[in-house]
């Protein structure tokens, strides 16, 4: 995981998660256009859209992603 300043995320094209709640609670949204540029995942809260976002190496948001699919947390 980053914090990185200088993962430039201007050009992000946010897409919220499908499994995101519809009232507006609990919502992730990740930018994957960026993934081949910045080589991570830029991940942040729908709710703050100008607060922060964490940028994951892609290979481990996608182990993340599959461990979520087969969890019932």
């Amino acid at each position: 995981m980053s914090t990185n300043p200088q993962h430039n995320l201007a050009g992000a094209a946010w897409q919220k998660s499908s499994y995101s709640e519809k009232d507006g609670g609990l919502c992730v949204e990740v930018a994957r256009n960026l993934v081949p540029a910045l080589g991570v995942l830029p991940v942040r809260d729908s709710k703050d859209p100008n607060g922060p976002a964490l940028a994951f190496p892609a290979a481990s948001w996608a182990s993340f992603v599959e461990f979520a699919k087969g969890s019932d947390v």
